[in-house]
């Protein structure tokens, strides 16, 4: 059996909402408060494929100051540039992430994960 991981952030009221409805659904995945425990280049790279989304921007929390301060969003900003932004400050991921195996979700609304576990 694959273990389901979420990339939570306990401030954030939908990364509970998500992991309250993980556990009401029998799930007790691996919790990874991902601001503690930053992910590396590589790991986003694989998420990004495994959450199936058309752009990293998708994965992003675009509306953050630090976004805007790095001017992220200007088109000359590589793929390359904008992982390297993510690892750099993990705060620019859009949260929270649920992991199950090969595939992925963010869990915005909550219930969007529901379809992996």
């Amino acid at each position: 059996m694959t273990t389901i991981t979420i990339l939570h952030n306990p401030r954030c009221s939908k990364s509970r909402q998500t992991l309250a409805l993980l556990e009401e659904n029998g799930v007790k995945p691996d919790v990874v408060e991902y601001l503690k425990t930053p992910l590396a280049k590589h790991e986003l790279q694989d998420l990004f494929k495994k959450l199936n989304l058309e752009t990293v921007r998708d994965m992003m929390r675009i509306k953050e100051a630090e976004y805007k301060e790095a001017n992220l969003g200007d088109k000359d900003v590589t793929n390359d540039m904008l992982f390297e932004a993510m690892v750099e400050t993990p705060k620019l991921i859009e949260r929270p992430v649920v992991i199950n195996g090969n595939k992925a979700k963010i869990g915005r609304p909550p219930e969007a994960v529901l379809d992996i576990i």
